[in-house]
């Protein structure tokens, strides 16, 4: 860590980035969700798979990723690297500030998520064989759907809200799927400076979900942790030996080491300065590609 917390530019990088501390959001609006499919990353998936035999992958995958406004800045770096390794047909619903219960159908709660773009009605339309679910436990002011439980508040709701909202969204899936029921691959999420045991608890609650349904994890959130703690907040780390390879991504090559945040955002692993309308990340960044290439590690392991 180059220098100390400066709390009001970490709070203005959460604002900006529209995915907030789930212990102490910031007391203004994110940017309104986009038009229903604009967070949709712009490639040719959107068009139903051809039928495959039950339970056995598509000789190319069809993926539809979801989620906050992590997968918003890591959307178009992951469906390049499926495309790359498994030849994945891919779309991409992402909406910043979101949580779980955002992709939720069937309820009345105010949701940042439109209709169209839920997660039960993307699988009915897409008819995708995996699902992969970025959340990294949002809930403040502006997360509605979560009814202003927050973990620092009230630990056991919150965590026990989690577990309930994984579960009705996992069935969602699964139901909208029919016959051809899409895998989830549920996304573990990197270390939280703020309150590190907060992740730990989501991360399980994941876990816990993906054993019970026979799902999948991508445990992209070790990637970007130190090897001496999985739960340990670092603002740089050693190169990888893809990185060393990719010279781009290993960002301080004279010490061996590369970037992960800006160090006015310890959230987001976007290298650009945030903006105020979301959007996919506009420049290389280590962190970013640490997490796609292990929800494509994971993926190619089942598909193959």
């Amino acid at each position: 860590m180059r220098k100390p917390w400066i709390v009001g530019a970490l709070l203005a990088g959460l604002l900006l980035g529209g995915c907030g501390d789930p212990a102490s959001g910031p007391e203004a609006s994110p940017p309104a969700p986009a038009a229903p499919g604009a967070s949709r990353s712009l490639s040719s998936t959107t068009h139903q798979r051809p039928a495959a035999s039950p339970g056995t992958p598509a000789e190319r995958p069809a993926v539809l990723y979801l989620g906050d406004s992590l997968a918003m800045e890591n959307q178009n770096v992951l469906g390049q690297t499926l495309r790359d390794e498994v030849r994945a047909r891919y779309t991409s619903a992402p909406y910043s500030g979101t949580t779980l219960c955002d992709y939720l159908e069937g309820t009345t709660k105010k949701s940042l998520v439109p209709p169209a773009d839920k997660a039960a009605a993307l699988v009915r339309s897409l008819r995708p064989d995996y699902v992969v679910l970025q959340f990294w436990g949002n809930s403040w002011g502006y997360t509605p759907c979560m009814d202003g439980i927050t973990y620092d508040k009230a630990r056991a709701t919150y965590l026990s809200r989690y577990a309930s909202d994984a579960d009705r969204l996992a069935d969602q899936i699964a139901t909208a799927g029919g016959a051809r029921r899409p895998k989830i691959v549920w996304v573990l999420q990197g270390p939280d400076p703020m309150t590190p045991d907060r992740v730990r608890k989501v991360n399980a609650v994941y876990e816990k979900r993906a054993a019970a349904s026979g799902d999948l994890v991508a445990d992209a959130g070790k990637t970007v942790s130190p090897a001496s703690g999985r739960y340990t907040w670092a603002e740089e780390l050693p190169c990888t030996s893809y990185e060393r390879k990719h010279s781009a991504y290993c960002t301080r090559p004279g010490r061996g080491r590369t970037t992960l945040h800006r160090d006015d955002d310890y959230l987001h692993f976007c290298l650009a300065p945030t903006t105020s309308k979301p959007k996919p990340c506009p420049v290389r960044s280590p962190g970013i590609l640490r997490f796609a290439r292990e929800i494509t590690r994971v993926i190619s392991d089942h598909v193959h």
